[in-house]
């Protein structure tokens, strides 16, 4: 009935936040605290999203499942639930001979920790892969230094039907069923598996079902609270004893500080673009734990596999950090290529 005092629209049309009047399809869409005009695109997993009148329309494609395991026992299922399990026996990692698959069973991963110096921090992995084709694949720093991976096949005539690969520092290893394998020759393992295996596997990497709260279940088909009690019963054998987890901090205050200060880089502006996306502070909080528990202050290796972790999560978010320096965890690509 009178004049108002501000910025106003005329009915019908909205502000932008910039001063500008524009119809309200014409609004923005908002992921990961960024703005996306309408027809933008942006890649989540496996699909893509689509602004449009303020809301992302998105594909419904199946994605592969992704399972990490890197540095002192850090895991994140298949199902993204992130857990700490230290074990010093032959685990079961991940397999689809399980209960719950109808179909005969083609994989198993056989992990073993090696640790090193006086305290408990992982140095090496012992990978033992298992086939639907009598074959055994035995990988260790060892043999890799040798330039080989042991093979034990108990039936030469059968057709293989997986391939061995060495992509940069990664030892790859694909089958035909859509499982890949691949390890960094230190403490990171990375199994994908194909969309087909949904619901089909079980181990220390969960089911594969998209549900993380039934990830811990054991071996005998129980859903655990204890992650000591779930990762045990993925034991191979049950001799060995049970390791419990340790603060590798608490007694090492100098040890921490430095910790704190080299991992912050997790937290710097180094990786803001993935801050929003991927939250950083699990990543942070194991980079300062295996940190401790590296035998030297200047053995670099185990803040940096944290750090890379991170940045393979940022990746998979579709951000992309280019977070090495020759000062700081380099890779020598011209090397490897």
């Amino acid at each position: 009935t009178e004049c108002v005092s501000g910025c106003m629209c005329p009915d019908g049309l909205v502000l932008d936040g910039s001063g500008r009047c524009i119809p309200k399809d014409q609004c923005p869409c908002v992921h990961g605290g960024h703005f996306y005009k309408p027809g933008e695109t942006i890649k989540v997993d496996c699909n893509t999203c689509t602004c449009n009148k303020r809301q992302w329309n998105c594909t419904d494609n199946p994605c592969k499942g992704t399972c990490t395991v890197y540095g002192n026992g850090h895991y994140m299922s298949f199902d993204g639930e992130k857990f700490d399990f230290l074990g010093d026996c032959d685990y079961i990692l991940a397999q689809d001979f399980c209960p719950n698959n109808m179909d005969a069973g083609t994989f198993r991963i056989v992990i073993q920790n090696n640790a090193c110096g006086k305290s408990l921090s992982i140095c090496s992995l012992k990978i033992t892969l298992i086939f639907e084709v009598c074959l055994e694949l035995i990988i260790t720093e060892e043999l890799l230094l040798e330039g080989r991976i042991q093979e034990i096949d108990t039936d030469p005539g059968a057709e293989k039907n997986y391939k061995v690969d060495l992509r940069g520092g990664y030892i790859v290893i694909e089958t035909n069923q859509g499982m890949n394998f691949m390890w960094d020759q230190k403490t990171t393992v990375v199994v994908h598996v194909a969309p087909s295996f949904q619901g089909k596997v079980c181990g220390l990497c969960g089911d594969f079902d998209g549900r993380s709260r039934n990830d811990f279940t054991t071996r005998g088909q129980s859903v655990e609270m204890s992650i000591q009690e779930f990762g045990n019963s993925w034991k191979i054998t049950s001799t060995c004893s049970n390791i419990n987890m340790t603060d590798l901090c608490a007694d090492q205050p100098f040890k921490s500080v430095l910790g704190q200060k080299h991992c912050s880089i997790i937290k710097s502006n180094i990786f803001e673009a993935c801050h929003s996306k991927v939250n950083p502070i699990p990543y942070y909080e194991s980079c300062i734990s295996d940190f401790c528990g590296c035998d030297s202050v200047g053995d670099c290796e185990c803040f940096c596999t944290s750090v890379a972790a991170y940045s393979r999560s940022c990746s998979r978010a579709g951000v992309c950090i280019d977070w090495r320096t020759p000062a700081i965890c380099p890779v020598f690509c011209d090397y490897y290529n």
